[in-house]
């Protein structure tokens, strides 16, 4: 049973479609997992196993009859508690959010795409208060951490989405990405995470951060995330801004490498520092990439940091989604979002525009890049994790989140698909990830590069055993 924990979701699904095992027994496993290994990681805020082993049960009469309901038929699956999810409340890691509050009647268009294919939701993951920073404590939840080391903070705002991943309590997760909040603690917990190209996944209630806000699979396969991808990229009603529906699979070519790609590599996109166990292993896998066939070229953006124009268009968003609990508020909210808010307070319209005229160069610059190089390389994160139940690491030059992501951000405010792939651990065995960055709807193309890299490696994905062992080349 504790190995079934491990499998991946293709994996799984194919194992069903074969009768090999059962839904419910792969349920039961990853249920297990839960029971015994949370109360240390702590990324869990709502389990119904009631409901997961009926769902389990249907999905196994399905597949004896040969008539799955869809792509994740009985694959279980965790939900980011920023995600309405039919039955279950959704506090939004928020006091100001009771169970009350709401009759729950209504799923988020990625939930419902979930259950039409039949995937069995198990809960409900951790997130810090409204998805507001890049790690996960809360005054609602407490301190998620990170399942390779319980005193390392898991990252966020998906940190128990990813924390469930990586310590094999569910097959896959569907998080929430609006400056990293995928990304980040995909590579803390050295998993897989992608935040597509804005617009693919349909987001309903409109987020408060509008578009700079993402829905992405997290997975401890490059595979699966193509997979849920699948699942969940279909448009919503109530999403305006969803995109057409993808034409074909995003797991079509996944497999067929690099050969003659134009990449671009910048290991700081020209503000950042980078731990040197963080550079040497990115340098490292972008050599893996190119002694795959890619054509690469290390690159110079010219950038300075834009954290300034991300923070009027995030905050701003912050303290509307205040507005509807009253003034009161503030006196009830993670101290360091009132922290952050009154830092960040009284901006005008005309920072607002100043702020969108920089999104909009970068959107620029990136569109010209992708006219000579078919994807971009950098590094996920300049660090690795850091001390759980602080919302910066110590140091830090500032007390925003902002401070030590500055390579996630970016790709929010351009709306471009980005990928994180483990490409390393350090000596204190803590992962590192390699983020691939395509043009607006590229995002079939970042994954076959992801593919490329994951199959050519033996990295861990997820924290296991093997996981301290020192991966191979092929």
């Amino acid at each position: 049973m504790d190995s079934l924990r491990w499998a991946t979701a293709t994996e799984l699904v194919a194992a069903y479609r074969a009768g090999q095992i059962s839904p419910v027994e792969v349920t039961q496993a990853a249920l297990d997992a839960i029971e015994s290994d949370d109360e240390a990681i702590n990324a869990w805020c709502l389990v119904d196993a009631e409901s997961a082993l009926n769902g389990a049960r249907a999905s196994a009469a399905r597949w004896q009859a040969g008539t799955p309901l869809g792509l994740a038929d009985g694959v279980p699956t965790s939900i980011k508690d920023l995600m309405l999810a039919r039955g279950w409340p959704t506090r939004r890691g928020s006091q100001l959010i009771t169970p009350q509050s709401n009759d729950w009647t209504e799923d988020a268009p990625a939930v419902a795409r979930l259950r039409e294919n039949g995937a069995v939701l198990l809960g409900k993951v951790t997130s810090p208060e409204f998805g507001w920073k890049g790690v996960t404590h809360g005054p609602l939840t407490g301190v998620t951490r990170n399942p390779w080391n319980h005193e390392k903070t898991s990252g966020g705002s998906s940190g128990g989405s990813a924390a469930a991943v990586s310590a094999g309590m569910g097959a896959w997760s569907v998080g929430t990405d609006g400056g990293g909040s995928v990304r980040i603690p995909a590579s803390f917990t050295g998993v897989v995470g992608l935040k597509p190209t804005y617009g693919v996944i349909p987001l309903y209630p409109a987020s408060p951060f509008g578009t700079l806000a993402h829905a992405g699979p997290l997975a401890r396969s490059v595979a699966d995330v193509a997979l849920m991808l699948d699942v969940l990229a279909a448009p919503d009603p109530r999403d305006w801004s969803s995109a057409a529906p993808p034409t074909t699979s995003f797991r079509t070519g996944l497999h067929d490498g690099v050969q003659g790609l134009r990449i671009a590599f910048s290991s700081d996109l020209g503000y950042g520092t980078n731990d040197p166990e963080v550079e040497a292993a990115v340098r490292t896998a972008v050599s893996v990439l190119q002694n795959l066939g890619a054509e690469v070229t290390e690159v110079d953006l010219g950038w300075s940091d834009p954290a300034w124009a991300y923070h009027v268009l995030w905050f701003a968003g912050a303290a509307k989604v205040l507005e509807p609990f009253g003034p009161a508020a503030a006196s009830k909210i993670d101290p360091g979002l009132r922290a952050a808010l009154e830092r960040h307070a009284n901006f005008s319209a005309s920072d607002f525009l100043d702020a969108t005229a920089v999104r909009m160069k970068l959107g620029h610059d990136m569109g010209v890049l992708h006219e000579q190089y078919d994807v971009l390389l950098t590094p996920t994160l300049p660090i690795t994790a850091f001390e759980a139940g602080v919302d910066v690491p110590a140091g830090s030059a500032s007390p925003d989140w902002t401070s030590w992501t500055p390579y996630s951000y970016p790709f929010n405010l351009t709306q471009q698909p980005a990928i994180t792939v483990p490409c390393g651990v350090t000596n204190e065995n803590l992962p590192v990830g390699l983020q691939i960055v395509g043009p607006r709807h590229a995002d079939a193309r970042i994954l076959r590069v992801a593919a490329a890299y994951e199959q050519a490696t033996q990295w861990p994905t997820g924290h296991r055993v093997e996981s301290h062992l020192t991966p191979t080349i092929r």
